[in-house]
């Protein structure tokens, strides 16, 4: 079977477009923020996320449908922050570094997903990272269980 120059340009322009496509995705990979209303950090993270190459769309919720979402995406109670995000199938509570997103994203470990609790100082989103309090990043599962992802000591 001979192939037409016609047929290889069609087969060799599909291919390319379609690698094209995957190696944007993983280069912009699409993230989507639910916040509480008119909260300021929770923009500025995302901010940070999309200097960061990241792809980021948001919605604001009510506080109780806020608290509702993160209870329906197994959020644990006492790593909830003032955001919930979702990105491939994980979940990423709270002012976590875009590095530790695209560690999980990359590695891909067997979780609902990572989370920093409250608002730390210094944090993403939450004041100058050269005046940081420390802060873990948590890595939760399906089971309940949790481990330390990444830790982030202070700087003074």
């Amino acid at each position: 079977m001979e192939i037409s120059r016609r047929t290889l340009m069609i087969g060799s322009g599909a291919f390319l477009c379609a690698w094209t496509t995957k190696a944007v995705s993983e280069i912009n990979p699409k993230i989507h923020v639910v916040k509480g209303r008119g909260c300021g950090c929770c923009s500025a993270w995302a901010d940070l996320l999309t200097d960061q190459g990241f792809s980021v769309t948001s919605e604001e919720l009510h506080p109780a449908d806020l608290i509702q979402f993160k209870l329906q995406k197994g959020v644990p109670q006492e790593l909830t922050s003032c955001h919930t995000a979702e990105i491939n199938g994980y979940i990423i509570e709270g002012h976590v570094p875009a590095a530790d997103i695209q560690r999980l994203i990359s590695e891909r470990p067997a979780a609902i997903g990572i989370g920093v609790a409250g608002m730390p100082y210094g944090s993403p989103g939450m004041g100058p990272e050269n005046q940081r309090e420390q802060y873990d990043v948590v890595l939760f599962k399906k089971n309940q269980t949790t481990k330390i992802f990444n830790s982030y000591a202070p700087v003074k």
